[in-house]
């Protein structure tokens, strides 16, 4: 866990305001039995996590597709090929959802807009550097050209929430 007490008040509020402002459907889902504090999420998403990451393109057509998600300091980050079409899609129009499931164990579900870390001949987000070594030592030094072949994101979310109906399981 990487996240600072800071962190996860933000996240906690998050979490508690985005299901407060949800529809009756999903509150009579998700209630306070079956979801997570912020401090458990975090424990829980740790590693690389796989995520469903939905786009739209220039038409307004929705796209999803897979990427490895990284949970840090209560956002996601992702990374993909410069020349992916999630990528265009992402640096047109940030707006973006992500889900993660575990089974029926878990749902981690969030949308936000995106915020592109290290961009192509311009000025990195602040934190890059430590971002990028995390990144490194997860998948290797020389995994790729980091400078010119991936783009990295950060998902700034509004609206985040969580179901695990049986946290005890989530531990297996």
């Amino acid at each position: 866990m990487r996240e600072t007490p800071e962190d996860l008040a933000e996240l906690q509020a998050l979490l508690d305001a985005s299901l407060t402002s949800s529809t009756s459907h999903l509150r009579s889902i998700i209630d306070g039995e079956n979801t997570l504090t912020a401090e458990k999420l975090s424990e829980t998403l740790t590693g690389m996590c796989t995520l469903a990451l939905s786009t739209v393109t220039a038409k307004g057509e929705p796209r999803i597709s897979g990427v490895d998600g990284h949970f840090l300091r209560g956002r996601w980050h992702f990374g993909t090929a410069r020349n992916a079409a999630k990528a265009r899609h992402l640096a047109a129009r940030p707006a973006a959802s992500v889900a993660h499931m575990r089974g029926e164990n878990l749902g981690v579900f969030t949308h936000g807009a995106v915020e592109i870390l290290n961009p192509l001949g311009g000025e990195p987000s602040g934190d890059w550097p430590e971002l990028l070594a995390y990144f490194q030592d997860f998948y290797g030094d020389d995994a790729f050209d980091w400078d010119s072949e991936v783009v990295y994101f950060r998902l700034r979310p509004h609206w985040m929430t969580v179901y695990a109906p049986d946290i005890a399981r989530l531990a297996t």
